[in-house]
């Protein structure tokens, strides 16, 4: 049973994937108040607003990643108040250091949603999917769900690898 429900859900995120193809064009501004964990999910990426991402199989090796990013998140911020740009800060290093048990999850899932678009995306003929397989597994096995979720598009990924 749960098994089905992890194939569904993960049906529907593929579903969704096309809403990265779609231009945002309005903006909130009526105070919705997020929880802490949507919170960190915006903006964990926000600084590759300016110098962009990293691809996952470059990352490694890149020792100044975290830091190029920090730093441009920095640059972001810098027309916010203080107490603003401390608060969104303080959510970026707690996502970078994993120091939260919803900065953990945020992280496994972030590692699943790359594994999932590395599966569905048309990519170079040589790309390598068995990265998949290792890519971000100490962050997707400390929650049973995400380590199901894990588990599913780790067979995902071994058959798209054999299609290649």
């Amino acid at each position: 049973m749960e098994e089905e429900i992890i194939k569904r859900s993960l049906d529907f995120i593929r579903q969704t994937e096309r809403l990265k193809n779609v231009l945002r064009s309005a903006h909130t501004s009526n105070g919705r108040n997020f929880s802490r964990l949507l919170k960190i999910c915006v903006i964990h990426d926000l600084g590759e607003a300016i110098n962009g991402d990293i691809p996952a199989v470059e990352q490694s090796g890149k020792v100044n990643k975290s830091n190029q990013e920090r730093a441009d998140l920095i640059t972001l911020l810098k027309s916010l108040p203080n107490e603003q740009r401390e608060y969104f800060l303080s959510l970026w290093d707690e996502y970078e250091n994993a120091s939260s048990q919803e900065a953990r999850l945020v992280k496994g899932l972030d590692k699943l949603e790359t594994i999932i678009q590395h599966n569905q995306g048309l990519n170079p003929e040589d790309f390598n999917y068995e990265f998949n397989l290792t890519y971000g597994q100490k962050h997707t096995e400390t929650f049973p769900l995400l380590n199901s979720i894990r588990k599913i598009i780790d067979e995902e990924t071994k058959l798209r690898a054999n299609k290649s």
